[in-house]
């Protein structure tokens, strides 16, 4: 029906997929017409009937992002305390020793999500994994909030334990993961026959080195039963690279290869420890070939890396290699321009060249990759019968200002400033930067007591009861330490 059409009418820019080049392209002056099925018409005039019209002089039309790797849960609560936080012997990373001391309440789980949710949308994301565990608020608030998402319920069976921040323990219990793996499955499929048409399910091993060997391989024989993806973290950390030599003598994705898991349907989270990696003891390049002769896909997640001074070694190295590199946004600030801006900075440091990566990698990165990823070819693009997943971004806005490339300026300089409405499937789900249907507001107030509820309980879930100022000391001393001297005495 010509009444249920839009018509963007003479968008300034409108970044098109050229299904000749496969890749974008820089459109001018066109229209953009689509329903909720799709796109009808990318680019010159559309002369059919419609039934609303939206101007887009001063405005650029660009696909909504794919984030392939996210954490609601309580990550969201955790933001602010442990980001200057490491252990030492675990080659600094914050993972192992500080992420079990966060608890979040039943009651903040659904607020955590909308937090995360609203926040993904706003930063253009319209397809987005989240790894987190099962809940009843999950599926009914993802489909509330009008974005495209994968569900991922993580199952495993061994728990991490740092006792003295000297090592890493693994606290083994099979039953209990292979419970969590049936329950796994069973949200998958829920997800998948969900009424609203835009959830689905991806099978979620949790981390190579809590699933044993027969789980690893269960998960992804049902995951091909099911034709839907599976994500697994691996090669995300040094203590993970060397716990895996010393049970296996291989990498993770060498691993993987034996266990006949490298696969087109395979997401490996970050990726970033392989054995041409220079942290690691090899100094091979086996690893990045296996990863491109098995079409396996990484999902690349920098910022919470960056965080603890750990890097990918170098996206322009596993792309060149034929690498599908995604993006997720991992944990907090969940924005996925600033995650596409940071893949650009530490590209090209750890490429040691500012040609390692560019503007339109990223771009590609963060729609079309992450769309291969989950094995789809109808969303992360601007074209003819895709779904209408989409971005409006305000060229006038000050931040943008002046524009010679749209992309460079969005990406480098305005962010999610810039963007002024989000579609999924055709509907308007940010609008003015806001979501429109969340209550976003009251979710972040609702958070804000969910972290003082974990403030609360850090130093019981602390295997060495220590108090929060000595876990996660803030990072200006307190005022009334020093009144004296402020005072001039």
């Amino acid at each position: 029906m010509t009444s249920q059409i839009t018509v963007i009418r003479n968008a300034e820019r409108i970044v098109a997929f050229d299904a000749a080049r496969k890749a974008h392209v820089y459109l001018s002056d066109g229209d953009v017409a689509f329903d909720r099925s799709g796109f009808i018409q990318v680019g010159g005039r559309y002369e059919g009937g419609f039934g609303a019209e939206i101007s887009g002089r001063g405005k650029m039309v660009m696909p909504g992002f794919v984030n392939v790797h996210c954490h609601s849960g309580e990550e969201p609560v955790a933001k602010g305390i442990f980001d200057d936080m490491g252990t030492p012997a675990l080659w600094g990373n914050a993972l192992y020793e500080y992420s079990n001391l966060v608890e979040i309440s039943p009651e903040a789980v659904e607020a955590s999500l909308t937090v995360m949710l609203g926040d993904l949308l706003r930063s253009g994301v319209t397809t987005l994994v989240d790894i987190a565990g099962p809940h009843e608020t999950w599926l009914p608030t993802l489909a509330k909030s009008g974005a495209r998402a994968y569900v991922a319920p993580g199952f495993r069976e061994a728990q991490w334990h740092v006792e003295t921040s000297l090592r890493l323990d693994f606290h083994w219990d099979k039953a209990r993961g292979r419970e969590a793996f049936a329950r796994a499955l069973a949200v998958v499929d829920e997800a998948r026959a969900h009424p609203s048409g835009r959830l689905g399910g991806v099978v979620s091993p949790s981390q190579i080195e809590t699933c044993s060997a027969e789980l690893l391989q269960d998960a992804m024989q049902a995951a091909r039963a099911r034709g839907v993806p599976m994500t697994v973290h691996a090669a995300q950390t040094m203590t993970e690279h060397e716990e895996l030599l010393r049970r296996t003598g291989l990498t993770a994705v060498q691993y993987l290869e034996e266990l006949d898991l490298l696969a087109d349907n395979l997401i490996i989270g970050h990726c970033i420890f392989i054995d041409s990696h220079s942290w690691t003891r090899q100094r091979t390049r086996r690893d990045v070939e296996l990863l491109a002769d098995y079409r396996a896909n990484v999902a690349h997640c920098p910022v919470t890396f960056a965080r603890s001074g750990m890097v990918l070694e170098s996206i322009g190295a596993y792309r060149r290699q034929g690498v599908n590199v995604a993006l997720g946004t991992d944990s907090y600030p969940y924005n996925m321009i600033e995650e596409m801006r940071q893949a650009l900075i530490c590209g090209r440091i750890a490429g040691k060249s500012f040609a390692d990566v560019a503007t339109g990698d990223v771009l590609d990165m963060a729609t079309l990759a992450g769309a291969k990823a989950l094995g789809r070819d109808d969303i992360g693009r601007i074209a003819a019968k895709a779904k209408a997943d989409f971005v409006i971004v305000d060229l006038e806005h000050p931040a943008m200002q002046p524009v010679y490339d749209p992309l460079r300026n969005l990406l480098h300089c305005a962010a999610e400033r810039a963007i002024e409405a989000v579609y999924v499937d055709g509907d308007r789900v940010v609008e003015q930067g806001r979501p429109v249907h969340l209550d976003y507001d009251a979710a972040a107030r609702a958070l804000a007591e969910a972290q003082r509820f974990a403030l609360a309980r850090i130093r019981a879930n602390d295997p060495r009861r220590r108090k929060l100022e000595e876990l996660a000391p803030l990072t200006l001393p307190a005022a009334s330490e020093h009144r004296n001297q402020m005072n001039g005495k």
